[in-house]
């Protein structure tokens, strides 16, 4: 038996118990002296210490069980002397039994008292000894019942097992619904729990979409315009004679417009997403693969060329195409090996995303909201190729059913960082980007 709640319910079935052996403790008394019978004395005396032993063993008995003192198999609660799972209680239902099997001897209506003892030995012992003791009790009953008789009728033999397997089944199907009961609460509390970290980790992921949207939108109106002054004031400046009275304050101009790229700039990077935050996009990608884990899957990071700084969006591309390329394959390939590598060369920077998996027809790539592999959300092959477009590179996608999956993203290098800002970028994709 497992402990249960102290409820209304298990309150009004307990109180039921004690009125249906009070009853038919009533019966075999009115109908002793009813009748009229040889032993009515001895039955009255019998039944009055049944009823006595009953009501002493109810009073001290526990009313309910709590979870912390609950052993395998058993309803316990500590300190109260008549409880189930101890030697006092074995004791006061060994005696409930012995009285009634007394009164059985004298009264043949003692039959009925059998059935409130079922449930009291099947919540008072355990599960493995509480149905040997109500098959002895129902044998006990059927005895007793067929010596007053001296004859055998059905009657004799059904009702007592009858009322035998209506209380196994109703115990039983009790402690099924407390199991199932207790689980829901334990479910309630976990899904309270997850609720909680979920919404915290959308807030988390709120924020980090609202700096790169804040980050992307600097670049592309303050730093890009910026950018622009500054280019067409170092032209104006060179086209000027060099005593020109303009050309002081042209210069001036350009001074205040290149310190206010370079502060533009110092906020883009300060809102770039936290992998770049904490090192270069190298290291950035190998934490990427040293996080991604999937059964029987190894990803390996490399690096070719010398290395150079990348301007903020480059960076940031670099990594959500990794990051989408790699989430793909994890879901979707089935791959065993997944190589990234990242290329410098003397006029680009490429990114390859290899993986050893399943594969598909790029041709028959799904619609843009859709990602390269057909499952939902993602970054998407379409998403890639307009955030390598917006930076003037490129995006190719190799695949075939069973023969895995090759992406490559190259971006130019310019001479300067300032003509690298100076690429057109959209201000959509947002939800891309976000998702990544």
């Amino acid at each position: 038996m497992y402990a249960r709640s102290h409820t209304h319910v298990t309150a009004a079935l307990r109180l039921c118990l004690h009125a249906l052996l009070a009853g038919l403790l009533a019966l075999v008394v009115v109908r002793a002296v009813g009748e009229n019978a040889p032993d009515t004395a001895a039955v009255v005396a019998v039944t009055l210490l049944t009823a006595a032993l009953y009501a002493a063993g109810a009073m001290r008995s526990p009313s309910a069980q709590p979870e912390d003192s609950v052993r395998p198999g058993i309803s316990v609660r500590p300190g109260n002397p008549v409880r189930p799972g101890t030697r006092a209680g074995a004791w006061w239902l060994g005696g409930l039994w012995v009285l009634w099997a007394a009164l059985l001897v004298l009264s043949p209506d003692a039959l009925w008292v059998a059935f409130p003892l079922y449930f009291l030995q099947l919540h008072f012992l355990a599960m493995r000894w509480a149905l040997p003791a109500v098959v002895v009790t129902a044998a006990a009953a059927i005895t007793g019942f067929v010596a007053h008789r001296q004859e055998i009728e059905p009657g004799a033999f059904i009702g007592p097992l009858i009322g035998a397997a209506v209380a196994v089944a109703t115990v039983l199907g009790y402690d099924t619904l407390f199991r199932e009961s207790e689980r829901r609460r334990e479910l309630i509390v976990e899904l309270v729990a997850t609720r909680a970290d979920l919404a915290e980790a959308e807030r988390t992921a709120g924020t980090l979409a609202e700096r790169e949207r804040l980050a992307r939108e600097i670049h592309d109106t303050l730093a890009q315009g910026l950018s622009s002054i500054q280019l067409l004031l170092r032209a104006a400046e060179r086209s000027l004679p060099e005593n020109a009275p303009a050309a002081p304050h042209v210069r001036a101009a350009r001074e205040a417009a290149q310190a206010n790229l370079a502060e533009a700039r110092s906020f883009v990077r300060a809102l770039t997403p936290p992998d770049l935050e904490h090192g270069s996009l190298a290291a950035a990608l190998e934490r990427l693969c040293a996080r991604t884990t999937a059964r029987e899957l190894t990803v390996r990071f490399a690096v070719s060329g010398t290395p150079v700084e990348l301007p903020t969006p480059y960076e940031v591309a670099l990594l959500r195409t990794a990051q989408s390329a790699l989430a793909n394959t994890v879901r979707h390939a089935e791959a065993r090996r997944v190589e990234i590598t990242l290329s410098f060369m003397d006029t680009s920077v490429a990114l390859d995303v290899v993986d050893d998996g399943r594969g598909f027809e790029p041709s028959g790539a799904p619609a843009p909201e859709r990602d390269g592999r057909g499952g939902d959300g993602g970054f998407g092959l379409r998403a890639m190729r307009a955030r390598a477009g917006e930076l003037g590179g490129a995006l190719s996608v190799e695949s075939a059913p069973g023969q895995g999956t090759a992406v490559a993203l190259t971006l130019p290098l310019s001479d300067t960082e300032a003509e690298a800002e100076a690429h057109p970028r959209a201000r959509t994709r947002a939800d891309a980007e976000r998702t990544a």
